[in-house]
């Protein structure tokens, strides 16, 4: 019993490390700009930054989410709340605005 357990645990860790490495790769990201399949981050961030005029960007990130590739956005506005901003980097549509918690 006691290795079923640990043959679980391993299976586990294993999927959750596959899924933590979803994010795109830096050296990816010139193609994709050139392919049109990701807009310019400068676009990305002033949508994000729309949202909640006068934040600060904390952090960014490009990821596979939604079935797309996505801009994940972390702003602190200027009452100091942390946002998470999700856009679509293709159109800078924004996918999600919540309060980060």
């Amino acid at each position: 019993m006691k290795a079923l357990n640990v043959m679980f645990a391993t299976v586990a860790l294993t999927l959750t490390a596959g899924l933590a490495q979803a994010d795109v790769r830096p050296d990816q990201i010139p193609e994709l700009l050139k392919s049109g399949e990701i807009t310019s981050f400068e676009k990305l961030n002033q949508a994000a930054i729309a949202k909640h005029p006068g934040a600060t960007i904390l952090d960014t990130e490009l990821d596979h989410s939604y079935g797309k590739l996505v801009y994940e956005v972390e702003l602190r506005d200027t009452k100091g709340v942390k946002w998470d901003v999700d856009l679509d980097a293709k159109t800078a549509e924004v996918l999600q605005d919540k309060q980060d918690t």
